[in-house]
């Protein structure tokens, strides 16, 4: 499962199994290691006969960062979490019918310490809204490693881990079927 790929060319990817799902805002300057944010949003609702007669709705979103960074430091780690962390909070759109959201931080490196890496996978930030009547928050957090092949993330980004080595190391390419 091991294969080795350029920052560029897993960015690549990721970006473009992304672009169906996610609004993606490519980062030209502002946040030195920030090379995108993908923006995602979900509404869902049951009714009886009308709209107007609505039984129950709850929305979603996610926010996912992607950093690109050479290599990866406990002290950059700290930063761009910051960052994501602060950025996706003031995004969120919290209130009667919010279900959920996630912040999602991206890393793709060619190199990543040990303390970085097990800082990355202590993070935990979950954030309840009004006891959950209002819905409530996931910080997940991945990195993707170029130097050894590794997808690694938190608690929270298990999903994401799966999700991350499925586009990059699938066989085939989208629209293809493996015989």
């Amino acid at each position: 499962m091991e294969l080795k790929l350029t920052r560029e060319d897993t960015l690549e990817r990721l970006l473009k199994s992304y672009e169906a799902y996610y609004d993606i805002t490519m980062i030209e300057d502002g946040q030195p290691y920030l090379k995108a944010l993908c923006e995602f949003y979900e509404h869902n609702q049951k009714y009886v006969i009308s709209k107007k007669a609505e039984l129950w709705s709850a929305d979603g979103e996610e926010f996912l960062y992607l950093f690109e960074v050479p290599h990866l430091t406990e002290e950059t780690y700290s930063q761009c979490k910051t960052y994501a962390y602060e950025d996706g909070m003031k995004r969120l759109h919290i209130g009667p019918g919010h279900m959920y959201s996630y912040i999602t931080a991206v890393f793709v490196c060619d190199s990543c310490t040990a303390d970085a890496a097990a800082a990355l996978k202590k993070s935990r930030i979950h954030k309840s809204f009004h006891f959950s009547l209002h819905g409530w928050m996931d910080y997940r957090t991945v990195v993707i490693s170029g130097e050894n092949g590794k997808i690694e993330g938190n608690r929270a980004g298990h999903c994401v881990v799966k999700i991350m080595k499925k586009v990059l190391y699938s066989k085939s390419k989208k629209g293809e079927i493996l015989l």
